[in-house]
């Protein structure tokens, strides 16, 4: 398409465009002749008298009537074709023998659970809420839209959403939706006939399923219950892709024991459709074997892999492995630029993409990387040219990281021709699918978050031209689900290993206790902080050596470490949380007002308290919060300087702070700017791997932190 004659995917409340109404009106031999049915209201009644609806009389459907929750459960039970004979009983014990069979159906097919457990509230008036809820569910359409209503409440807004996107209403004004009104008889009437409409229409199109993960990073303790949500979706909708965007490998015991082949045990199990690289896929190719676990994770698989900017021609553990194609018959356990899935009669184009900054952050070693804006419209325009003109990116390049490397707004703003990206790498939870609608055709943005947590799932239709004209995602929470009983017992042989070297020495032990309790670490500087800001500075060193402060929230720390033999689980118990290492460039003003943040709630406790390294100031907490900070200085390498506050400097910190976590605005709107880099070490293994190159563990107090009023 040359210009934006597309269909804009997001609606207003006042204007939708997304469904056509095209349909001829439903008309039963069986209609009544009403007098009380104006002209827009015809069509839908004679659609719920076609499905056994009848009037109030012989004369009177009742349009402006009220309509009760037991009768509106009769229709919408009629009109979806319930099996109302045989459904479990509902259990409750307010309805009426002509509704037993409805209400019954409605529970059991998760449209409406009743007031109470007991009671259904059969005589009450259904509100347009409750009804837009039963539509939702009832239905499964596809769909979301902006809304300028202000009386939606975050348990109605999806289906609002829905409603909306597919032209089911418009509201009961520019800014009410009327979820609290009592819904007419007539009003029901269109959104069952519209609704109905847009099904058909939305069964007609093209629909595209995905299930979706992303920076699991070695998390699978909860992989039963995340097969549990997979097998729910599969069981709706079985043509649904399975993808994950990258960062599989590093993090936890578990990557650390069997590099990766635990997690391709599962990923393998759960059909998985393709993969793309992460950064931290490239993480051991310093280490003496090199690459040699990611290449044995590939020939593994039982799914193929996509990678159209990464280059292994030049590592002979991956010889064999990559085809510079576009494969139609994609071969598991290899690389290709993108492969072809047929869906339903339909071909959809997937190919993937690496950040461009991973030789800077992990150890690539002969392992290349080119430009992904390049890369992908090289590869857009090869599916094209097959014809094929629905097309996923499975990214890991971030969705909003800085743009001196890669992000996906910018993949959706620069190349057209795709129609969702799957990203990861900045662990994003997009709660929402993002849209990008910069170019001729829209793009579909998702991505989950991180290590498991949640399954992503978005469903798009497309028209004839390839276009995507409907939308819906949402994020399942993996920890609501049930466990799976077979992947429970699949895991713990891998769990019992995990926890028995819980309890190992890392074979280093600590001269003295290394203080972590709760009430000193939110308070004033300790040794362990210290030490734990050592680590991450090392660390960050290594990565960006003009790095010269490292700080970390209190709050992050958990727990003490005694005296003697050091533990993975007393590590592990110290943070838990698995926060990564994130590099900001400051001002010297930014971290002056970083570290009245820290003391404005001294000499209280407070999570976002800073232990540092490189980094040392004075204070005076009698003072008003935000004019505390009495002098601040920096190590230059060889002694300590005065903060200049209009230098720039390089600050190691944990992702958790940089994205403003614990209220760091500063470090936020640092982030926003692309000023945070994200090499991704996981907290614990650094300070391991620390602690394991000294000959002693006895850090103190080193004066770091001053409090005058003391």
């Amino acid at each position: 398409m040359t210009n934006k004659s597309y269909r804009k995917l997001l609606a207003t409340a006042t204007t939708t465009t997304l469904v056509a109404s095209a349909f001829a009106p439903v008309v039963s031999a069986d209609a009544k002749e009403f007098t009380d049915v104006p002209d827009r209201y015809t069509d839908a009644v004679n659609f719920l008298v076609s499905k056994g609806a009848k009037g109030l009389t012989e004369s009177q459907f009742g349009t402006e009537k009220f309509i009760k929750r037991v009768d509106a459960a009769i229709l919408l039970a009629n009109v979806l074709d319930l099996d109302t004979a045989n459904a479990p009983e509902s259990g409750f014990t307010d309805v009426p023998k002509r509704a037993e069979g409805a209400v019954n159906a409605l529970k059991a097919a998760n449209i409406t659970n009743g007031k109470t457990a007991t009671s259904f509230g059969s005589e009450s008036n259904i509100t347009r809420g409750e009804l837009a809820l039963w539509i939702q569910r009832g239905y499964g359409l596809v769909g979301t839209a902006e809304l300028s209503f202000t009386d939606v409440k975050e348990t109605y807004e999806p289906a609002v959403k829905m409603l909306v996107a597919n032209n089911i209403t418009k509201g009961v004004s520019q800014t009410q939706f009327g979820i609290e009104h009592p819904a007419k008889r007539g009003d029901y009437a269109t959104f069952l006939h519209k609704a109905t409409q847009a099904k058909e229409l939305q069964e007609e199109a093209f629909n595209l399923s995905i299930m979706h993960t992303n920076d699991t990073h070695g998390h699978i303790e909860d992989i039963a219950k995340r097969a549990t949500a997979i097998e729910k979706i599969r069981a709706k909708k079985p043509d649904s892709l399975l993808l994950d965007a990258g960062d599989v490998f590093s993090g936890t015991l578990y990557f650390n024991e069997f590099l990766g082949q635990a997690d391709l045990k599962f990923m393998n199990y759960l059909e998985y459709d393709a993969m793309t690289f992460g950064n931290h896929e490239f993480d051991l190719g310093a280490s003496e074997n090199g690459h040699k676990a990611l290449a044995d994770f590939v020939k593994g698989a039982e799914f193929p892999f996509v990678s159209a900017n990464v280059d292994f021609s030049k590592d002979d553990l991956f010889t064999g492995l990559q085809h510079s194609e576009i494969s139609k018959e994609a071969t598991d356990g290899q690389i290709y630029n993108g492969i072809v899935k047929e869906i339903d009669g339909e071909k959809v184009g997937i190919f993937g993409l690496t950040t461009e900054e991973t030789p800077d952050i992990s150890s690539t070693g002969n392992v290349e990387f080119s430009s992904y804006i390049e890369k992908a419209t090289e590869t857009v325009q090869a599916f094209k040219d097959q014809g094929i003109n629905k097309i996923i990116a499975l990214t890991h390049i971030g969705y909003d990281d800085s743009l001196e490397f890669d992000n996906d707004l910018e993949l959706a703003k620069q190349v057209e021709g795709i129609d969702v990206i799957v990203g990861g790498h900045t662990h994003s939870t997009l709660e929402e699918p993002t849209v990008n609608e910069d170019g001729d055709e829209p793009t579909i943005i998702v991505q989950t978050g991180e290590y498991g947590k949640a399954l992503g799932t978005l469903d798009v239709i497309f028209d004839e031209g390839g276009v995507v004209t409907n939308y819906g995602g949402k994020l399942i929470s993996v920890a609501d689900q049930e466990a799976d009983a077979e992947v429970l017992e699949m895991l713990k042989p891998y769990s019992d290993q995990v926890d028995a070297i819980k309890d190992q020495s890392i074979e280093v032990k600590a001269v003295s206790s290394l203080d972590g309790a709760r009430e000193n670490v939110r308070t004033k500087e300790t040794n362990l902080g210290n030490l734990i800001t050592d680590g991450m500075l090392a660390k960050a060193k290594t990565i960006n050596p003009d790095t010269v402060v490292a700080l970390t929230n209190g709050g992050g720390i958990r727990e003490s470490i005694d005296e003697g033999d050091i533990t993975m689980g007393e590590i592990l118990t110290v943070m838990p949380f698995g926060n990564s290492l994130g590099i900001m460039n400051l001002t010297g003003k930014e971290i002056k007002e970083a570290l009245e943040h820290s003391v404005s709630q001294a000499p209280n406790a407070n999570g976002a308290f800073l232990q540092m390294s490189g980094l040392k100031f004075t204070y005076d907490s009698s003072k008003p919060a935000g004019e505390r900070v009495i002098s601040a200085e920096v190590n230059n390498g060889t002694d300590y300087a005065t903060l200049d506050e209009d230098a720039s400097y390089f600050v190691a910190t944990n992702t958790f702070t940089a994205k403003g976590g614990d209220g760091y605005d500063m470090f936020k709107k640092a982030y926003d700017e692309g000023r945070v880099s994200e090499p991704g070490y996981v907290d614990y293994e650094m300070f391991t791997e620390y602690l394991q190159t000294l000959e002693t563990v006895d850090p103190a107090v080193e004066d770091r932190i001053v409090d005058i009023n003391e």
